[in-house]
Order: C-alpha cells, then structure tokens, then sequence
C-alpha cells in the first residue's frame, strides 16, 4: 500500500446524527460566510500546517460534502471521507448491528480514521469552533514533542445565554492533565462559577478552570488503545444497544495506566459551539466579526 507521507493531520468528527440540532448540522452553513464551521476549521488546520485531512461522514451528508464543501477547500490538501457505519465492528459481534441505531459514539468514530493516519494528528468535532491559535499552539507542540496534548478552554468564556451548561472540567499538574471531570448546568450564580459535580452536589468551580472541547493531538499509537477498548465495551455492552463509545473515555484510561502524558494548553481565543439550530445565527454572528472585524 503506498502511504502518502504528513507530518501533521487533522480528524474531524463529523459522523454525529445531530438530534437536539434537528438535522445534520455538520454542513449547516453559516450565514454571510458562505460556508460551515467545519470549513473555518480545516481552513486554520491548513494555515498551520496540516495536509491531511479525514472527515468521519455519516453516510447522508456524502453528497453534500463531495458536490459543495470539498471543491471549496485547498487543492493541495490530502482529505479523505470515511463513513462512520453502525456495521463497522469485529466480526464476533455482528449481531449487534441488527439492534443499533445511532453510531457507536466518538469512540468508534476515530476508530475508523486508522488505516489513513501514520503521524500525528488534531482531532476535532466538526460543529465547533477553536480559533487559529490553537491549532498553532498543537502544530508546534508536534515539532518539539511525541507526547499527547490537547488545547484547552476557559469555561468562564464558554457558557451559554441560554442557560446552564455541560462541561469536562479539567484538573491539570504541572502542566500535565490528570483527568476530565464531567460537570453539569454551569453557570454563574452571585458572581461566582457553579455546577453540578459527579455526586449531585451543587459546587464552586474555580474562576480559570479549563474545560475539555475536544480538541487533542494524538499520534498513532493510540489506536490500539481504541481497538482494544472497543472490544472491552462490546463484549461488556452487548446488550446496550443505545450505550456510546466515548472518545476521551480511551484518553483518560491511557493517562491513568500512566502509558502516555497529555500536555495541556490554554487556548487563546474563544470557543463557539452549536447544539441547537436556534444558536445558529448568534454563532455566526460571532464568527463574521471574528473574520472580518
């Protein structure tokens, strides 16, 4: 097989069903840009740097990628479109297929870039925006480092207008990430950050924590990782037909068998993400004045 050399490339996530948003909002555009989050993306990946790209596509947005969005992206960019498919599992375990719906999570999304990836590599959801910077601060990383890392974001900068929201909160040492801690409905309440830690309590979380976004940098080696974890989730699951296969599930079980150290950056410029179809306009409102001032 002849293997096309990167020092550098970027997964995007791209295989969700996108329920809450009420639609496939992976190619939702955004208004007075003329094109999608997902192109904002691999548009600051490539300025630093990347020159792969693999898209994780559910199969009913292939057309739409191929006919609209890949014509508009750099002619010398290397982009691979992989189908996230719900039959994509060890042969043992095909009988589960008959039973699924939804794809089997971020997990099993990653999975399937595998046979395209030999070097280093970004790893983004494609509805949500990271800012230049932080796929600057990960291209250098890689230069320096063979190490894990991942960029992350002020959760202060990341709540929402319309109410309380979900987030991995980090615990970091000296540098490092320890690991990610779901918290729950954050907001601000008497000027101070709270949210709803793992035991249901009502809690302060500190002013700079920083959140998970999803944005890591990975290399090869983990696959194996996520290969046999997959397997470890089928066979204890088998009968869990709606349980999901999460992505940074894998990377907080590789730190805490200590087989790999995650350098943790904070980002320099804000996160903008969007769940429901209604936050649309306000994101790309956002995004028009970042891009053009």
């Amino acid at each position: 097989m002849n293997i096309k050399k990167h020092d550098l490339s970027l997964v995007i996530l791209a295989g969700g069903l996108g329920s809450r948003f009420g639609g496939n909002k992976q190619i939702a555009e955004i208004s007075g840009l003329g094109c999608t989050i997902m192109e904002l993306s691999i548009a600051d990946a490539y300025a630093a740097g990347v020159t792969q790209v693999v898209i994780i596509i559910n199969q009913a947005v292939r057309s739409e990628i191929e006919q609209v969005i890949l014509p508009r992206l750099p002619l010398d960019l290397d982009v691979v479109l992989v189908e996230q498919r719900i039959d994509l599992v060890p042969v043992q375990f095909k009988s589960l297929v008959d039973e699924r719906v939804k794809p089997w999570g971020t997990g099993h999304a990653l999975l399937c870039a595998k046979q395209h990836i030999h070097n280093p590599f970004i790893v983004i959801t494609a509805d949500d925006y990271y800012g230049t910077s932080s796929f600057n601060l990960l291209a250098e990383h890689f230069k320096l480092h063979s190490d894990w890392a991942m960029v992350g974001y002020p959760i202060i900068n990341t709540l929402s207008n319309q109410g309380g929201v979900n987030r991995g909160v980090c615990k970091i040492q000296n540098n490092q990430l320890i690991n990610v801690i779901e918290f729950l409905n954050i907001s601000i309440e008497n000027n101070s950050l709270m949210g709803e830690n793992p035991q249901q309590q009502r809690v302060h979380i500190a002013d700079d924590a920083l959140g998970s976004m999803s944005f890591w940098g990975l290399t090869p080696s983990f696959f194996n990782r996520l290969e046999t974890g997959f397997d470890n989730f089928l066979q204890k699951y088998d009968n869990g037909v709606k349980m999901e296969y999460y992505l940074p599930d894998q990377i907080q079980q590789t730190i805490t068998n200590n087989q790999q150290s995650v350098t943790v950056y904070t980002a320099q410029e804000s996160w903008y993400g969007v769940t429901y179809k209604s936050e649309l306009q306000d994101v790309a409102g956002k995004l028009y004045e970042l891009r053009h001032g």
